[in-house]
């Protein structure tokens, strides 16, 4: 049994975490923070955990985290960077929800996130928390940068295909819809309902800032000698709430049976399902679970693969996948408390 703690407790991720951690065996939830609901009882700010956490919300400031073993970040980007360290010194470990450790490089950080990053030195160090590639470097993590929504559905969708010589790396496409909760718990006029229902639009096109951790984390991998990797990714809000349908495309460059290559590279993998060959996965065949499933196809037999992946952006896109990070961090299973099959309808 470890003591956890929670820091920013009301957003979107953070009540996602909270449920997943609700039924977590091996977890004691000794402190959520929140500056605005200070005082506030988790239970009536949220009832669909009431009976099952009997705290308040506390001030960061003033919060019990010293006493955890592990500590979630599930706050907005520039948070975490500003306070792990302290954190760290502890001997607590370190999950963070947001992009402040995900890029190991800081002038590209720097870049896509517009302020000066407060903890530099800490970046070498952060584990870039994906565990069907990084499995054993978070087993040992202090710090483990949570990946980004759509770059967990883009990543894993790609993953045999750079992996190995079969396609184009260099002109990789990704084409990506997500719900309305993938931008947070907050009042925007984008976000609105009436805004937001009935329509469907692109956004970000010019760059998203999941590109280039994307790009940072699948060129460690890549093995095609003298080839560079290259993928245009452009994301979509749909009108839903939750769920994340990855479209991605590739030139096929040598053949081989694309179908074994994806069951054979995810058979081991707990939260990544293979579909049968010609399947077509729907958001809602995940919604509410860990899982990632996926579809390979070839239209027409010509030169060009399709490969369909669905996640829940707030499970496997978020909350469920630092759980599965702080199950491996602290020996546990890697499934346990990430069981949940999906809602339907």
């Amino acid at each position: 049994m470890i003591k956890v703690g929670v820091v920013g407790g009301t957003g979107y991720t953070g009540v996602e975490l909270l449920r997943l951690l609700a039924g977590h065996s091996q977890v004691e939830v000794k402190a959520i923070t929140s500056r605005a609901e200070a005082g506030v009882r988790v239970a009536d700010h949220f009832p669909s955990l009431r009976g099952r956490y009997d705290l308040a919300f506390t001030d960061p400031a003033s919060a019990p985290l010293k006493g955890c073993d592990c500590i979630f970040f599930a706050t907005p980007n520039g948070v975490a960077m500003s306070q792990v360290r302290p954190l760290l010194d502890t001997g607590a470990r370190i999950v963070d929800f947001s992009a402040d450790f995900r890029l190991k490089d800081r002038t590209t950080w720097e870049k896509w996130y517009k302020v000066t990053h407060a903890s530099p030195e800490l970046l070498p160090e952060a584990v870039y928390g994906l565990p069907e590639i990084n499995r054993e470097k978070i087993r040992k993590a202090r710090l483990v940068a949570n990946p980004g929504c759509y770059a967990t559905a883009v990543q894993l969708a790609l993953l045999p295909l750079v992996e190995t010589q079969h396609v184009d790396h260099a002109h990789l496409i990704a084409d990506a819809k997500s719900g309305a909760s993938g931008a947070g718990r907050k009042a925007e006029t984008e976000l609105l309902y009436s805004e937001v229902t009935d329509n469907f639009k692109a956004y970000a096109v010019k760059g998203h800032r999941h590109h280039p951790e994307i790009l940072e984390s699948l060129a460690s991998l890549e093995t095609a000698s003298g080839r560079k990797l290259g993928l245009t990714f452009v994301p979509h809000m749909v009108p839903m709430v939750r769920g994340i349908l990855a479209t991605v495309y590739a030139r096929i460059t040598s053949d081989t049976d694309f179908q074994a290559l994806y069951e054979k590279r995810f058979a081991k993998e707990p939260f990544v399902d293979v579909l049968p060959a010609g399947s077509q996965p729907e958001t809602r065949w995940v919604r509410g679970t860990n899982q990632v499933r996926m579809a390979v196809h070839r239209p027409l037999d010509a030169q060009t693969l399709v490969v369909l992946a669905v996640e829940d952006n707030l499970v496997k896109g978020a909350a469920g996948q630092a759980v599965q990070n702080m199950n491996l961090m602290f020996g546990f299973p890697e499934t346990e408390g990430l069981q949940q099959l999906a809602v339907v309808p």
